[in-house]
């Protein structure tokens, strides 16, 4: 966390406010838009305009992704929020991931804001994440601030996309004043927005502020009612445990009152917004209370309406509870929507020979507690004991979801290994076998077209809409099973040179669509134990790609290589030159090999087969088969075979 010092004091700060009360001069507000549309850079640029920090602090770019693992990959993976002071007004900004996994974030945050600020690329235009979160807005009665961000990059076309905005607006059943929404034009990276681009400055973005405190109202509260507050994010604070977030919908709380946490729950959990029903209620009292200001949590002994606070002291709480004063009637809410999980996939105990070597090699007990740690505050997530004694099932949103997860628990110094990602499937009233669908959007250049259409095909994708820009660039739109993504990113790159881009949102489920084209190419799998020859590898290249390099350890069992024809191919990449007291009569053989295909976490989670494993360690990734045996997977494969018969 950064240090962070504002230009004046709370009371100095109040005093300003002269007589409007705290209440008017608050503005809570969410900026929402697909991954890489410049959320988090766009705030950069409001704590530079708010001289939120000192002048001589050392500030990093996307100071809001404060996790190592956002700022590497480049996405905003959780919820937060932060405040700035502009003329007399406290405006709470709530960032929200753009990627479609982690949008069970945004789907909570958005109950705590009276408005939001949709980002949207003037070169790519509405995409499947900015049609989600906009429903979601709109559903709400929000009335969103349109920012057409990225005007000075090449082939952007401010004009074009603020007509698509407007178009999505309307096919998502905008009302007339959600449609008569405000536009700014600008560059989050440069640190500009104005509201017309042919004859405002483009220096600062006060336009900004000005479109926040005219078009975003104050929160609709009465301070002199009794507390009421409905939880939408959690966190954990260690020696404290878990702690609520959301914004106080009426009243005052002092630290220390007592007040009862309600918890409610859909009777139908499938229909949704219908019937609901009270759990438990039961009294509480608030240990600790704290407010945002900038970046930082600062104690409070007293929060009043309007404010996004956060309040220690139930030891249970659950997403959606409602926290409110003992004389308040009938206190409880409707539950807060949270997306069922789409993708599972078995979390187990490293059973490998090398395991222990580069990490901490955790029992089937730890994994489970490490599991119910990140369930505290990652209500997307699910865990599911299916009776195996050596690991436990997990479900998420999708396979980043995952990822992401099994990333951290890599460099917390953990051994595991992990299954292919599945889907999760239903059944309808009469039976019929549901699967998960998804929205998918690809940006080609038009000479990549043809191959991509074919791919997706394979993969029981339908193309439902194609747009020429006549830029070189096409935009194909597809409805696709999420099983029929998996592993395709990476064949959809190597297809399109690196120039594609694919953007996919889940939409719903849908009849299963029956067998779908998988991988074709079989693994090379080891045979023998030791370290790797180059020799060997030489020989093996020939035969497929190797994800190994001479003196890599090796265990029998493990993958080596992908075959380059179907079907797995036992080999033994320690095989090393026999070498004699005789001198050949030709020259030294010169040993020519090619780069290997390192698999990253998500690579190697893509391209595994059902009958294989990756393991992670904190230093490396593997692939391998989830029985070692030779012989006891040959025995496997004659009963799987014979059961399928």
């Amino acid at each position: 966390m950064y240090a962070i010092a504002f230009l004046s004091s709370e009371t100095e700060f109040w005093n300003r406010i002269g007589t409007m009360t705290p209440r008017d001069t608050i503005r809570n507000v969410a900026i929402i838009a697909h991954i890489d549309h410049g959320k988090t850079t766009l705030i950069d640029a409001v704590f530079r305009a708010t001289h939120t920090f000192r002048e001589n602090a050392r500030i990093e770019e996307r100071v809001m992704d404060n996790y190592e693992l956002e700022r590497e990959r480049g996405i905003t993976i959780r919820a937060k929020h932060c405040s700035v002071k502009w003329n007399g007004y406290l405006i709470n900004i709530v960032d929200t991931p753009g990627h479609a996994d982690f949008s069970g974030e945004v789907e909570r945050v958005l109950s705590m804001v009276d408005s939001v600020l949709l980002l949207v690329d003037a070169n790519e235009g509405p995409m499947p994440q900015t049609r989600y979160v906009l429903m979601r807005a709109l559903r709400l009665g929000l009335r969103p601030i349109v920012v057409i961000n990225k005007v000075d990059r090449p082939n952007a076309d401010p004009t074009e996309t603020l007509h698509k905005t407007f178009d999505l607006f309307i096919e998502l059943g905008a009302s007339d004043a959600q449609a008569d929404f405000p536009v700014l034009y600008g560059s989050g990276l440069d640190g500009w927005l104005v509201r017309n681009l042919e004859t405002d400055a483009r220096t600062g973005i006060e336009a900004l502020f000005q479109a926040i405190v005219e078009h975003v109202p104050a929160p609709r509260a009465e301070e002199d009612a009794p507390f009421l507050m409905q939880v939408s994010m959690l966190g954990w604070r260690d020696h404290i445990g878990r702690v609520a977030c959301g914004r106080i919908l009426q009243g005052r709380h002092r630290r220390g009152e007592p007040f009862v946490r309600t918890t409610t729950r859909w009777k139908n959990y499938d229909v949704k917004r219908g019937e609901w029903e009270v759990i438990s209620a039961q009294e509480e009292r608030s240990t600790y209370l704290w407010v945002t200001r900038g970046l930082e949590s600062a104690e409070a002994e007293e929060v009043s309406a309007g404010e996004i606070v956060w309040i220690a002291g139930p030891k249970d709480i659950h997403i959606g509870d409602t926290f409110s004063a003992l004389e308040l009637e009938s206190p409880a809410r409707p539950p807060l929507d949270i997306e069922e999980p789409t993708v599972s996939m078995f979390f187990l105990v490293n059973s490998g020979p090398f395991s222990g070597r580069e990490g901490r090699a955790i029992t089937s007990r730890q994994l489970k507690e490490r599991l119910e740690r990140e369930l505290r505050v990652n209500v997307a997530l699910r865990m599911e004991d299916v009776g195996r004694a050596d690991g436990v099932k997990v479900s998420g949103r999708g396979e980043l979801h995952l990822a992401i997860l099994i990333e951290e628990m890599r460099r917390e110094g953990m051994e595991l290994c992990v299954s292919p990602p599945e889907i999760i499937t239903r059944r309808d009233k009469q039976g019929n076998l549901l699967e998960p669908i998804e929205e998918l959007i690809i940006d080609v250049p038009v000479d990549f077209q043809g191959v991509v259409i074919e791919k997706v095909s394979q993969r029981k994708g339908e193309l439902s809409n194609l747009l020429n820009a006549r830029t070189g660039m096409v935009r194909l739109e597809f409805r696709i099973p999420t099983r029929g993504l998996i592993g395709y990113r990476s064949e959809f790159l190597t297809d399109t040179r690196g120039l594609g881009i694919m953007a996919s949102r889940f939409i719903g489920y849908a009849p299963w669509c029956g067998p779908v084209l998988s991988r074709v190419r079989g693994s090379m799998i080891s045979m023998d134990a030791g370290e790797a020859s180059s020799y060997s590898l030489e020989n093996l290249q020939q035969r497929g790609t190797l994800f190994v390099s001479p003196g890599d350890p090796i265990y029998a069992g493990m993958i080596v290589g992908e075959n380059s024809r179907p079907g797995d191919l036992p080999c033994n990449p320690t095989k090393r030159k026999v070498l004699t007291n005789h001198r050949a009569a030709g020259k030294d053989h010169f040993v020519g090999l090619d780069v290997p295909r390192m698999l990253t976490l998500d690579a190697a989670l893509e391209w595994i087969a059902p009958d294989e494993l990756v393991e992670a360690t904190p230093k490396s990734v593997r692939v391998r088969k989830a029985v070692l045996d030779v012989e006891e997977r040959k025995r496997v494969e004659k009963r799987t075979a014979a059961l399928a018969g």
